[in-house]
């Protein structure tokens, strides 16, 4: 049972920056928790769910999306101002996401190749997280994140604690649903090793190696991790490209990445 501690109900206010949503519903896929949850905070400004806008300040911001269009520069500083706690939520917030992947090629490139009118694009050329420009309280994982370790923090915060997020690699969640190791058994080029739990180990679970939605796991080491899958027949360019997904601009996640890119050449 929630159980808010304070005199007042805490506003919270949910914002979108360059994503796909798929962490605001998550939120919402919490349906009877979500029932019970409000009774304990206020959703002040949650556009997703509501076209009713409840003005600043804000005693937590949950943010999903990553800076990747110039205006919203701007906007993300004016979000941290108005916010007490700042959370950010899901791999585009933490990491830059997916669209991270223009990091490594020409912008500009892509924009007279998808729009008819580029001069109307403002994009940046980077894809960066929440946390390259404002002060972040925490950092939720995923992609997209775990609703059961949102309503862990949302509960820690009414309760006054810290929140218990796991910090160890995929592979634990794999023994503790007695799977099999796709790795070990089957030779599947797998990151479980080095990311963060948080999914449930549902690639495993179906025989298919972790690509790394949950980004780096504390003290990731993807050097050891990339010689037993070249060992297991997997190529550098491969290895590479399994690196270039959710997580591509996270620090260790990007430089395997590179390392593997550079043994090609």
């Amino acid at each position: 049972m929630l159980i808010a501690r304070a005199k007042h109900k805490p506003r919270i206010a949910v914002w979108k920056f360059s994503s796909c949503d798929g962490c605001q519903l998550s939120l919402l896929d919490c349906e009877d928790e979500l029932l019970a949850l409000s009774e304990h905070i206020e959703i002040a400004y949650f556009p997703e769910a509501s076209s009713n806008y409840g003005e600043g300040p804000y005693d937590i911001s949950l943010v999903e999306g990553s800076i990747s269009v110039a205006h919203d520069v701007q906007r993300i500083r004016d979000v941290r101002r108005l916010s007490r706690v700042l959370i950010t939520i899901g791999a585009c917030a933490t990491a830059g996401g997916v669209q991270a992947l223009k990091n490594y090629r020409d912008v500009d490139e892509f924009i007279r190749t998808v729009y008819a009118h580029p001069e109307f694009i403002d994009a940046l050329e980077t894809s960066t997280p929440i946390a390259d420009h404002v002060k972040v309280d925490l950092e939720l994982r995923g992609c997209p994140i775990n609703k059961d370790q949102l309503l862990e923090v949302l509960n820690a915060f009414l309760n006054r604690r810290a929140a218990h997020i796991p910090k160890h690699s995929v592979c634990e969640e794999c023994k503790r649903r007695n799977n099999v190791c796709v790795l070990v058994a089957k030779g599947e080029s797998c990151l479980g090793p080095v990311t963060q739990a948080g999914c449930g180990a549902i690639c495993p679970a179906y025989g298919r190696g972790c690509y790394g939605c949950f980004g780096p796991a504390e003290n990731a080491n993807t050097e050891a991790l990339g010689k037993t899958l070249l060992a297991n027949g997997a190529t550098h360019d491969q290895l590479a490209r399994l690196y270039s997904t959710f997580n591509t601009a996270a620090l260790d996640f990007k430089k395997a990445k590179e390392d593997h890119e550079n043994a090609n050449h």
